[in-house]
């Protein structure tokens, strides 16, 4: 399937003087869904945030590519114009910009000057969206995320990965506070946008858990220790993280501490 193509080779990267990531290499290709699993402080949030240009973030080797252009040499706007997105852990509440209003120009940022999206064009999807997330209309005109529960949150995240339609999709541990009922629907819009997208959509999902890997099937599941991808496989990998958990692991490999500190 045509798409964008990721492309993170031997990414190092540090935050405070403390080197976090440790040589990441991944391929995430259009039409291809990507899982991130690990235990805690290995470094897999900080791969989302390096990836999007946190500044808290340095990168001190390696590179990233978004169908060969270097992405860190774009500024953070930049990356998500390319066609990259991240559904954060914990989005950001923004006072006095509404949901619709934050919505269209994000979709016009990407669009070439005369090529906006027109006002019903967008109410149209923005409502046939709203409704798969079982989203209540008023949200709409809702200031961004304020206010917001952790379910209303995670599900708005969505609703901008539906509206936007980006390239690449990073997300960011969607799963995590969501009751079962959330997580089905939440998956059901990730899901629809994969069979909607003909050009190849691109997702990398970062979790701790199987169960989201129910609803949303990987093509291949990564795992993460010591800021660096230790392990790669089919679905059957989280399955059996699922049911044993990381000490098998640990002790193939060698390892005896896989925490390096990661922050959120």
């Amino acid at each position: 399937m045509a798409g964008s193509t990721l492309e993170i080779k031997d990414l190092h990267v540090e935050i405070e003087g403390k080197e976090i990531l440790k040589g990441v290499n991944l391929t995430i290709k259009g039409g291809e869904t990507h899982a991130v699993m690990g235990p805690n402080g290995t470094g897999k949030s900080t791969l989302s945030s390096a990836i999007m240009g946190h500044p808290k973030y340095e990168v001190t080797k390696g590179s990233i590519l978004l169908d060969g252009e270097d992405v860190l040499e774009m500024e953070v706007d930049e990356r998500a114009k390319a066609g990259l997105f991240l559904a954060m852990q914990y989005p950001s509440e923004i006072s006095g910009v509404t949901n619709s209003d934050f919505l269209r120009s994000s979709i016009n940022a990407r669009r070439e000057e005369g090529d906006e999206i027109g006002l019903m064009q967008f109410i149209k999807d923005m409502d046939k969206n709203m409704d798969t997330l079982d989203i209540d209309q008023s949200m709409s005109t809702r200031y961004l995320n304020e206010g917001f529960s952790g379910g209303e949150k995670k599900r708005n995240e969505i609703l901008q990965l539906m509206m936007i339609k980006p390239a690449i999709a990073i997300l960011d541990e969607i799963d995590s506070g969501l009751d079962i009922d959330a997580l089905k629907v939440v998956s059901k819009g990730i899901n629809q946008l994969r069979e909607e997208r003909k050009d190849g959509f691109g997702v990398l999902m970062i979790t701790h858990y199987q169960r989201l890997l129910n609803y949303i099937q990987p093509d291949n599941v990564h795992v993460m220790m010591q800021g660096r991808v230790v392990k790669s496989g089919g679905p059957e990998l989280a399955e059996r993280l699922e049911a044993e958990g990381y000490d098998w692991l640990k002790q193939e490999l060698g390892i005896e501490d896989e925490t390096v500190g990661e922050q959120a």
